[in-house]
């Protein structure tokens, strides 16, 4: 996507997005633009075979969808074999079939895992039949629900659960964390984005000593609490990023949990001092101190003695070029993301040595062909993000060296022009490339046609006509393409219609799109997420998105199309269809 949007979806892999896009002005895109990640079950079928095909159903499988199909007819699941109601409990997760009612059927049927994230309904009264699962339940996923401290005190009886989740659960407060403090045998305790959580109740961690992660990002009021941390030794991942009390005098805590592994600090009042408490910690393999502007150059000096370090994450630290030389010595680097940071050609020079880099995101360094060629060495580079940088075409060349090169990010490098994506076409390895920048037109693209391992591409402010259009062709594992400059009329979409790879395809702010566009988009039978906002499609253009059947996601902002025939079609057509955007 563009904007915030088309940048940060390379960025994710290295570290979470913040949300920052808001920091700049350039980065204003609407998010009515953004779609949705793709279940897991599209997935799913997606990978299963050559165009979503899939093998036979298995005899459990046909059971299964028997069951239920006919699940009104069942009195009880107790006694049925547990792998099968299992399974049957999945599918009705998955088609969102599950009620109170249907859910009381599972009533002491020892199951072991019982997923309801985001599920709609779900309440406290839903927890009094997951809890007569008893011992035998493992795993519990309730976030984004309305259940309550109340509700938690169902599952008290489960003693061997290992992994818990109640992310966004706004009702849970520190008395529904004593609850809990009879799971020892929890591994996993996720409870992201909780605004009624205190130090406080963070006592009831004491008693969880088999804890190996905990994660607590955004949650604003545990400031003081990491003190009850210290006992839990096997803790080998903690995220307290985005919970913007934490600071020095909480870090200090942490200093004995030798055990840890991942630690996640990003948008805490963490400084110099708290960073230097965490020299001890041998094992630590990712840091993520995104934000943390507390930090100094003494912070990273702290930091290089981490030598062990696989992952780190100091974007938005505004860091100058003397604090990066302190980082030459972290040779085991593999992920490094230094975007918006005051490094300059000068600074860039202590990369050389991170040999082992297979991601660097340099996203909004001022840095120019100079400092792009101290990459040139990083052979084992597999993602390399230089948007809004000020590298030139001649720097490119430096590039063309980094032959496992899989994601290059161009996007607002306002000084990259058609011309220079010759040099880019000679990087056969790529399977990801954004060139969302105005400067880019359909001759630019002409010149990447050689890129037949491409599976995203991101055009999203390129100048592409239909012309260009012609050029896309030749990429026929494209899964993701957006196109979205508004110089593409039907005749253009046309050239696309034999990529039927595609699972996600943007055509917004294409004004001259009408209906007829979207017949030749009725073979895309991959899609999952369709964007065609701000175009002149109207409800009768619809009845060509009836094959698409995995479809989940449609966006029609700015389209003459009424709620009412974008029920029908989902309704008698597209079953799987969740997300709808109208105007």
């Amino acid at each position: 996507m563009g904007g915030a949007c088309s940048r940060k979806r390379d960025q994710h892999t290295v570290e979470a997005d913040d949300g920052q896009s808001s920091r700049s002005g350039r980065l204003s895109r609407s998010v009515s633009l953004r779609w949705p990640v793709k279940p897991p079950q599209v997935l799913e079928t997606l990978a299963s075979g050559p165009h979503g095909a899939r093998p036979p159903p298995s005899l459990l499988e046909i059971c299964v969808r028997e069951i239920v199909k006919n699940i009104a007819r069942q009195k009880s699941f107790s006694g049925v074999p547990r792998d099968l109601v299992q399974q049957v409990l999945d599918e009705l997760v998955r088609r969102q079939l599950l009620s109170p009612a249907t859910l009381e059927l599972f009533s002491d049927c020892s199951l072991q895992d019982v997923l309801l994230a985001d599920y709609p309904g779900l309440e406290d009264s839903w927890l009094e039949v997951i809890g007569s699962q008893g011992k035998s339940l493992l795993a519990l996923d309730v976030s984004s629900s309305t259940v309550s401290d109340e509700g938690l005190a169902f599952i008290e009886s489960c003693t061997n659960l290992q992994s818990l989740s109640l992310n966004s659960c706004e009702y849970i407060s520190d008395d529904g964390l004593l609850t809990l403090s009879g799971l020892s045998n929890l591994t996993t305790l996720s409870l992201c984005s909780n605004n009624l959580i205190t130090a406080a109740g963070m006592s009831s961690f004491v008693h969880l000593v088999s804890l190996k992660n905990l994660d607590l990002e955004r949650c604003p009021l545990i400031q003081g609490g990491l003190v009850h941390l210290k006992g839990l030794t096997t803790l080998e991942k903690l995220n307290v990023g985005w919970c913007i009390g934490v600071r020095n005098s909480d870090i200090k805590h942490l200093a004995g949990l030798m055990n840890l592994e991942e630690l996640q600090i990003s948008r805490s009042k963490v400084g110099d001092p708290g960073i230097a408490a965490l020299t001890g910690l041998t094992k630590l393999r990712s840091l993520s101190m995104e934000g943390c502007q507390s930090v100094t150059s003494k912070g990273l000096e702290s930091i290089a003695g981490l030598t062990e370090l696989r992952h780190l994450n100091i974007n938005s630290c505004y860091f100058l070029d003397s604090g990066f030389q302190k980082l030459e010595g972290l040779i085991n680097l593999r992920t490094l993301n230094m975007g918006y940071n005051n490094v300059t050609n000068s600074g860039m020079v202590f990369l050389k040595g991170l040999t082992n880099l297979e991601r660097l995101n340099l996203d909004s360094c001022k840095i120019s062909d100079e400092g792009i060629e101290n990459v040139k060495g990083l052979v084992n580079l597999k993602m390399l993000d230089l948007s809004d940088s000020e590298i030139e075409n001649a720097g490119l060349r430096f590039l063309t060296g980094l032959k496992k090169l899989e994601s290059l990010n161009l996007s607002f490098t306002q000084h990259i022009m058609d011309s220079g994506l010759r040099t880019i076409a000679t990087i056969t390895s790529l399977t990801s490339l954004n060139l969302d920048s105005k400067q880019i037109t359909d001759t630019g693209l002409a010149a990447l046609t050689g890129l037949t391992g491409l599976k995203t591409l991101d055009l999203f402010g390129a100048k592409i006509t239909d012309y260009g259009m012609a050029c896309l062709r030749h990429f026929k594992k494209l899964q993701t393409l957006e196109l979205c400059g508004g110089g593409i009329t039907d005749a253009g979409v046309r050239s696309i219609k034999d990529l039927t790879s595609l699972t996600s395809l943007n055509l917004s702010q294409n004004m001259r799109l009408t209906d007829n566009a979207l017949q030749y988009l009725s073979g895309m039978k991959n899609l999952v997420s369709l964007n065609l906002a701000n175009s002149r499609v109207t409800n009768a253009g619809l009845q060509h998105l009836r094959p698409l059947t995995n479809l989940t996601s449609l966006a029609l902002q700015g389209c003459k199309v009424t709620l009412f025939a974008v029920n029908n079609l989902q309704a008698t057509a597209l079953p799987n269809l969740t997300v709808i955007r109208l105007p």
